[in-house]
Parts: C-alpha cells; sequence; structure tokens
C-alpha cells in the first residue's frame, strides 16, 4: 500500500486488499447517504451501520482499483473492526492532502 497516495490496507477473504479514498469514491459515498455538504458526511460516518460499512467498504474498494472484492464484500470474510479502522485510516490519509 501506498500511504502517499491515500492508500490503505484490509485482509478481506484471506488477501490483503487496497482501499483509497478517491473523488470518485468520495462523490459515491456522499451520493448513497444523500449527503451534500462534506459536514454533513462527517456525522453520519460516526454513526455507520453494518450496511453502512458495506457500502463505504466497496465505493473504497473501488477508488482502490479493487473491483472485484468491491463486488464481493457483502459475503466476504472480513473482520468488522478491522474494517472500521481501514475506512477511517482511508479517511485519514485520503482528507490529509
Amino acid at each position: 500500500m501506498n500511504a502517499a497516495r491515500g492508500e490503505t490496507g484490509l485482509w478481506i477473504d484471506g488477501a490483503e486488499r487496497r482501499l483509497c479514498l478517491t473523488l470518485g469514491a468520495l462523490a459515491e459515498i456522499e451520493a448513497a447517504f444523500g449527503c451534500a455538504r462534506m459536514e454533513e458526511l462527517e456525522v453520519r460516518l460516526r454513526a455507520l451501520s453494518a450496511a453502512d460499512l458495506v457500502l463505504v467498504l466497496a465505493a473504497l474498494l473501488r477508488g482502490g482499483g479493487e473491483v472485484e472484492a468491491a463486488a464481493k464484500i457483502g459475503t466476504a470474510e472480513v473482520s468488522p473492526g478491522a474494517a472500521a479502522r481501514a475506512v477511517a485510516e482511508a479517511f485519514r490519509l485520503g482528507l490529509a492532502g
């Protein structure tokens, strides 16, 4: 993973996959949650349901070029805690620059 490019990793189904908060992933997440501003998205991300986490992971996986993993994330073997930490790290890295 290349943190300088905003990438972080998450083990899914026994393989490390790349998550990245791209502008496209961010727009996809905002649209899915019906957020018009970043402040609204920030509030929404603080209280994610499991379904929300799957949606965010899918967008971040697509942002990292992991299209196949994104399509299967709803049935994949992944630690919920690790997933939440990876999402937080992807946002930290993606919004740092």
